[in-house]
């Protein structure tokens, strides 16, 4: 990420918790609602959705769920054939997913 990027979505988290602060004044607060809707965001965006928002790459997850495992989940599927307490029904399961997946 761009120390540029990185920079705004800290400004823009800042924001959120001057909203959320019950100690600041509604001027402030509403400074910081004027300054989020200025970015492209609102106080109710989450984190990823600031990033989105603003123009980052979040990376968060494949662009279509069903067509592409994280590598968190192949990782996992690599673990599986190398376990001894993996039945071998399970380490044949795992063997497919990497191979459909190019990861053999």
């Amino acid at each position: 990420m761009a120390s540029q990027d990185q920079s705004q979505t800290r400004v823009a988290g800042g924001l959120k918790a001057t909203i959320n602060n019950p100690k600041v004044s509604d001027e402030a607060k509403s400074s910081a609602h004027e300054r989020l809707r200025e970015m492209g965001t609102s106080a109710d965006a989450d984190a990823s959705q600031i990033k989105r928002d603003i123009g980052e790459d979040t990376n968060d997850a494949p662009e279509d769920p069903d067509s592409s495992l994280t590598q968190q989940q192949l990782g996992g599927y690599k673990a599986t054939l190398k376990n001894p307490r993996v039945s071998e029904g399970a380490k044949q399961h795992a063997q497919d997913v990497l191979e459909a997946h190019d990861q053999v």
